[in-house]
């Protein structure tokens, strides 16, 4: 096994800590919050004074949902040389049947919860993780005040709660959301997550444009012409139809993931690295965004559903043949976005913002590309893309810097090349990992600087609720108007055409 390149310095295990999750026996606690947890532990970031309290529908006992535990770990871990940790857990792991997701009976939770804190010396520090359908988050948290579980920010023990997107549907019911969360938990108190912002390449963004004197002269209008962020996803509605034909490609995608990329990509440098500092400044780059007008719409967002196609080589239904999903659907599966931010650093640089379903890859990148030289002296250089630095964040965690060298020989030609960095190369153990294990230590050590602020949800439906709006009162008449496995309507390529542009490709990478 290669030792790790990077030096991570001392271990700092989280804090003594009861984690209970709403939503214990579902698919988000199977499939990222146990394997994490288990991650945690091995990694030396879990205290040993840790404990776990599943709450569900389904008739398990605390031994059922140990071996879906032990399950979890073997389908998604890597490793087999952790079976002391597995253990560990497995010991401290709990498991309570009712009808909790609805926020009733929860005065029931004390007795377990007071013999945990005895048994596992958690100091009574809790963590409500809220895995649950989203019309349960409102009534779990006031559930949890009417059972006087919350104890009050700033003193001992504390009490966390995480809350899964999406946050509202619109404007309207994200503000009723906040006010539910807000009527038992104190802001310092509310972790809302996303679990892109967990993701190493993101995690690293902030530090290769403000620790690297090489990109931060660089980051404005003066010298990048206009950004790039894309989330490509092969997939379909996968049983999930009934949820997203009432979501949509913006709801889901856009107005949380990609707008999220893109304030880190833009922001200001923060005066320091506190949750609060670097919160803030990305809630003014979603101020500095305006929201467009119904004109304004018509040019700059485009939407597509797909239709019948052909994806990774085997035909496949198109949208509105999907199990679950209205044969007569107006939901976009496809979404594109021309944005700007209006401020000193970005003004005239355009942001293109583009995700869907069916496409012919995987794969979430930003790329950044920087104006051509002044001067060309070369003409052929002109027939070659521009520079450009493409973040990689899914599914290959990597970055690229793309430029133009000479080829060998006695005649002057010019390729394009790639200066290539992965992030496996600093990942020595070669160990998977969910993506959550950041996110869940952060909220454990009281982090906040990669969860959403009350502030940053509201901006960020202020600046997409105008094209939703938009898009209802208009029905589209042609969808779908792509096929599954192509990159989207035609649509797509006028709206960044218009400006002299092209998209460019993950393939082309």
């Amino acid at each position: 096994m290669n030792a790790p390149l990077c030096n991570h310095g001392e271990v700092s295990p989280s804090p003594p800590c009861q984690f209970v999750i709403f939503g214990g026996s579902g698919d988000l606690t199977r499939r990222k919050l146990l394997p994490a947890l288990f991650n945690l532990a091995r990694q030396g970031f879990l205290n040993e004074r840790f404990a776990i309290l599943g709450l569900g529908s389904k008739p398990l006992t605390d031994e059922a949902f140990r071996d879906r535990f032990a399950d979890a770990v073997k389908e998604f871990c890597s490793g087999q040389a952790d079976a002391a940790f597995l253990e560990r857990l497995r010991a401290a792991t709990y498991y309570r049947r009712g009808p909790f997701n609805e926020g009733r009976d929860l005065e029931s939770l004390r007795a377990p919860l007071d013999e945990m804190t005895a048994k596992h010396r958690t100091q009574g520090n809790t963590l409500f993780y809220l895995a649950t359908p989203p019309q349960s988050f409102g009534p779990v948290a006031l559930g949890l005040g009417r059972a006087g579980l919350v104890h009050p920010a700033g003193g001992e023990p504390w009490t966390r709660t995480i809350v899964e997107k999406p946050f509202g549907r619109d404007l309207e019911s994200a503000r009723a959301l906040d006010r539910d969360l807000h009527s038992v938990f104190d802001e310092s108190q509310i972790y809302r997550i996303d679990h892109y912002l967990g993701k190493e390449t993101v995690q690293n963004l902030l530090l290769l444009r403000f620790t690297n004197g090489l990109f931060e002269p660089i980051w404005n209008r003066r010298y990048i012409d206009h950004v790039q962020i894309v989330v490509a996803e092969t997939l379909g509605a996968e049983g999930r139809g009934s949820y997203y034909d009432t979501a949509g490609a913006v709801r889901d995608m856009l107005q949380n993931h990609m707008l999220q990329l893109l304030c880190l990509v833009a922001m200001e440098p923060p005066i320091s690295f506190s949750a609060e500092e670097v919160r803030s400044e990305k809630v003014k780059v979603l101020h500095a965004i305006k929201p467009m007008t119904p004109a304004e719409i018509r040019v700059h967002a485009v939407r597509g559903q797909y239709g019948p196609g052909v994806n990774d080589g085997r035909p496949v239904p198109g949208y509105r043949e999907e199990p679950d999903v209205d044969p007569k659907s107006a939901t976009e599966t496809y979404a594109a976005l021309r944005l700007e931010v209006e401020n000193w650093r970005w003004a005239g640089v355009p942001f293109y913002l583009r995700t869907g379903k069916r496409l012919p890859l995987r794969d979430t990148e930003i790329t950044i590309e920087f104006r051509r030289a002044p001067l060309l002296l070369l003409p052929a250089a002109q027939q070659l893309p521009p520079n450009r630095l493409v973040i990689h964040v899914q599914p290959d965690e990597r970055i690229g810097l793309h430029f133009h060298a000479k080829c060998p020989g006695p005649q002057i030609h010019l390729a394009p090349v790639e200066m290539r960095f992965a992030y496996s190369d600093l990942q020595g153990d070669g160990r998977k990992s969910t993506g959550y294990e950041t996110l869940l230590y952060d909220c454990m050590m009281g982090d906040a600087t990669s969860f959403h602020r009350s502030d940053m949800i509201d901006s960020a439906w202020r600046i997409v609720m105008p094209v939703l709006d938009a898009w209802a009162a208009e029905p589209p008449t042609d969808f779908p108007n792509y096929a599954a496995g192509t990159w989207g309507p035609a649509c797509a390529e006028t709206l960044i055409g218009r400006d002299g542009r092209a998209w460019v490709q993950p393939a082309q990478q």
